[in-house]
């Protein structure tokens, strides 16, 4: 599992601990967290969690698609799962999405369901996970990660789906119907920066031709 943080001092815990109580023996999955420069006292908040995660720190903020590129190529699994800082999981979010890469060798990427929830984690709704995309939740096979060229740096919003519109002209994510990811909705998520959204918005179509994905 891939955690990029910067400035996450509020929810980096609630997320790290979800991520050690899953299902499965820790011993048998790694967490690598990116503290991508963070100002806050997000170092402390990971240092109590040194014992049980693997970190890297960037001296500067490189920004978010630099940073899961950098655990990408730390991780040491064959699969890949990006969890942000601000989120949490089901306990069994990892087994779920492991025993399906596991036992179908034909699918190259599985994403599960999710629950919207607010700063309370109270539930808002329940999302389709295809028909309400988000970036997390996405179980890869770092092979073909690597294959497409894992992100692509100067999204520094949108980086979700300039990854997935590459990686779908080559392979298939299959849907587990099942809500294992929390999502939160509050006022700082990036996606709330419309201006940055649209201004990144448009180098998407640019790339890529159409609007067909957005």
């Amino acid at each position: 599992m891939i955690v990029a943080a910067y400035n996450q001092e509020k929810f980096i815990g609630r997320c790290l601990r979800s991520l050690l109580h899953q299902t499965i023996p820790h011993e048998t999955y790694e967490i690598i967290v990116v503290n991508d420069g963070s100002t806050d006292r997000t170092p402390y908040a990971l240092e109590l969690f040194h014992d049980a995660i693997r970190p890297i720190t960037n001296e500067t903020n490189l920004g978010l698609p630099a940073s899961i590129n950098r655990g990408i190529m730390a991780a040491r699994s064959e699969y890949i799962v990006r969890v942000d800082s601000d989120d949490y999981v089901n306990h069994n979010f990892l087994n779920f999405l492991h025993f399906y890469l596991d036992q179908n060798r034909y699918a190259d990427a599985v994403a599960c369901d999710y629950f919207l929830v607010n700063d309370a984690e109270e539930i808002l709704e329940r999302a389709n996970c295809m028909d309400h995309p988000i970036a997390c939740g996405i179980m890869f096979r770092k092979q073909q990660l690597l294959d497409i060229g894992m992100y692509d740096e100067s999204f520094r919003c949108h980086e979700d789906q300039d990854l997935r519109i590459r990686f779908e002209k080559k392979y298939s994510i299959s849907r587990l119907e099942l809500p294992l990811y929390r999502y939160r909705r509050h006022e700082t998520n990036i996606t709330n920066d419309a201006e940055a959204m649209e201004h990144h918005r448009q180098n998407l179509v640019r790339k890529h031709s159409t609007d067909s994905a957005l």
